[in-house]
């Protein structure tokens, strides 16, 4: 049977590209996509469709339990085993330290960190059951170096960082492979307006590439961590 992926955050940007990029490469490819905007995700899963895949969008708030919870029970009645989980999922927005109110620090917290802790909760012990898997998280170049205006970004994917690290060391043994991933500046709606020239940073379909690139390894090789910066540098 072809592999099922499940795919946060695959309305826009990397995670549309994630999806995309295994429609295209790996045929008859099985997608479990995840969002809350329907009307995006509907079109990443149409295109996927068109690209040769078996696509369906599955609406949800990861950094709720609740409706974790019936996501997980949704793609398990429709697909089964998840063989790939990513969690791509998060949000970004700066503001100074001093000024930062606590109710925007918990929401960067929720949908970059919560959501993946919530979301690998619910799908990994189907992993672990049947003795194979892999979880991509993605983090950042900000979970690994901090920068002003990013206190909330920056803490909750520090955290992405070492929650990864936490499950590589207790799932390495149980079949399950956990790769955390850091990119710099990619290519996304969000920068759209931003006045940066789209030409200056790199395009979300390169982060694809190296997840399924790493996917497709030998089960007795893992790639722990991997960091991808623009080629001129951060900016």
């Amino acid at each position: 049977m072809t592999p099922l992926i499940l795919i946060t955050g695959a309305s826009q940007g990397i995670g549309a590209a994630i999806a995309k990029t295994f429609a295209k490469e790996v045929p008859g490819v099985r997608l479990a996509l995840v969002a809350r905007n329907m009307r995006n995700l509907q079109a990443v899963a149409r295109a996927c469709t068109k690209l040769g895949a078996k696509a369906e969008a599955f609406e949800g708030d990861v950094s709720n339990e609740a409706s974790v919870a019936l996501l997980a029970e949704a793609v398990a009645d429709r697909f089964g085993v998840v063989d790939v989980l990513i969690n791509n999922a998060g949000k970004f927005a700066g503001a100074p330290f001093l000024q930062m109110k606590a109710a925007d620090f918990d929401a960067q917290i929720a949908a970059n960190l919560r959501s993946v802790f919530l979301v690998s909760s619910a799908i990994v012990p189907a992993m672990v059951k049947r003795g194979r898997g892999d979880v991509f998280n993605m983090s950042s170049i900000a979970g690994r170096q901090a920068y002003p205006n990013g206190a909330a970004y920056c803490a909750a994917k520090y955290g992405v960082t070492g929650l990864s690290a936490v499950m590589r060391a207790e799932l390495k043994d149980k079949g399950v492979r956990v790769c955390c991933i850091h990119p710099g500046a990619t290519w996304s709606p969000s920068w759209s307006g931003s006045g940066v020239k789209r030409e200056r940073i790199m395009p979300a379909e390169d982060i694809a590439r190296a997840i399924l690139d790493i996917h497709r390894l030998s089960r007795r090789t893992v790639v722990e961590e991997i960091i991808l910066r623009p080629q001129l540098g951060d900016l």
